[in-house]
């Protein structure tokens, strides 16, 4: 639960000290929580960890990106995880493509599916730019996203999308990678619940370096940019 986490092991982080973009979407999945919630939505902050990094990237990009650079990052490096159609995939089968990685469940209400739609909408904004980019959804609830179920799931959106999933721990270990938090949330009819999960998305370049920290509801518009930028075509 959130009470076992504690702020003194973040010293005197604040908001300010983090990318406006990431506090938005903090904000916004911790808004329910109600009372405490500025305290919950520091731990979740100091969890994620992302910091923007200024100058210019690797490929001598000087104009910002739309999404918030986190060029250099120390964290989302790799992944061992099996696809919809049973593949065991890593991060490197993917070198030579812009990688979209969004962590979510199927089940999710309103961020999952909004998200998913604007990552089709931006590669169909891309023409055909677009067959150097992958989607991949990582699922946080591994116990009812059988590979089955994500496949039918992400197809539904764009039938090059992948989803990955695995054990409760492979998903726990590649969630601790890439700093993203999730949590069960009992529903309101016994047994049935759903996940509270962070709803930023971590962009890749071509090279299979960790560049961007899309926060949820940035718009097609904004993620068909910066992908093209990456890409080489923006």
């Amino acid at each position: 639960m959130w009470r076992r986490f504690s702020l003194r092991a973040f010293g005197n982080l604040g908001e300010a000290s983090l990318p406006r973009a990431l506090v938005a979407s903090a904000r916004l999945r911790m808004a329910r929580f109600g009372a405490g919630s500025r305290r919950r939505l520091l731990i979740m902050l100091a969890l994620c960890g992302v910091v923007s990094l200024a100058g210019c990237g690797p490929n001598g990009e000087t104009e910002p990106f739309e999404s918030t650079d986190i060029t250099g990052a120390d964290f989302g490096r790799q992944f061992e995880l099996v696809d919809h159609h049973g593949t065991v995939r890593h991060l490197a089968d993917f070198r030579g493509k812009v990688v979209v990685l969004f962590f979510g469940f199927t089940h999710c209400p309103d961020v999952c599916p909004t998200t998913l739609a604007e990552f089709n909408a931006a590669l169909q904004q891309l023409g055909d730019a677009a067959k150097r980019v992958q989607v991949l959804f990582v699922t946080v609830d591994p116990e009812r996203d059988t590979p089955e179920v994500l496949g039918a799931y992400v197809t539904a959106f764009n039938t090059d999308f992948l989803g990955l999933t695995g054990t409760p721990e492979q998903i726990a270990k590649v969630a601790r990678e890439f700093k993203v938090i999730y949590q069960k949330a009992e529903g309101s009819q016994p047994g049935s619940y759903s996940v509270d999960h962070s709803a930023g998305t971590f962009v890749f370049d071509e090279q299979g370096r960790l560049r961007l920290y899309a926060s949820y509801g940035l718009g097609s518009e904004a993620i068909a940019k910066d992908i093209g930028r990456l890409l080489g075509t923006g």
